[in-house]
């Protein structure tokens, strides 16, 4: 069964760029035809994508969000990580990472972790 879990800072301040891990177990992040997720829920407002690392270790991002964002993954410890530029208060949200596996849809997520931008 896979699991994931995210790790983050927890506070960031307006301007730095805040990065987030999440460490996948039971699976390797390269099986084929697994896309791994970031999604955030800011207060009070809906799920927004982010965007994804596919299995081939291409990444695609929201429109919106893809000149500060940026995917990447560390195979070696199982890992993907977020990377934010320039962050706002705007920013404030619950950060989930999420596996869209074979069969379609977002089928296992991570616990999510809080992250608050503020001075």
């Amino acid at each position: 069964q896979v699991e994931l879990q995210e790790s983050g800072p927890g506070l960031v301040k307006p301007s730095q760029t805040l990065s987030l891990t999440c460490t996948v177990s039971g699976e390797s992040i390269e099986t084929n035809y697994n896309y791994w997720n970031w999604i955030r829920q800011p207060p009070g407002k809906g799920l927004e994508w982010i965007g994804f690392i596919a299995y081939s270790g291409s990444a695609y991002y929201s429109p919106t969000l893809k000149s500060r964002t940026s995917i990447s993954w560390d195979t070696s410890k199982n890992q993907f990580t977020l990377e934010l530029e320039s962050v706002t208060p705007a920013d404030t949200a619950v950060y989930y990472c999420a596996r869209e596996g074979s069969a379609g849809g977002l089928d296992a997520w991570g616990q999510g972790t809080v992250i608050t931008v503020s001075s």
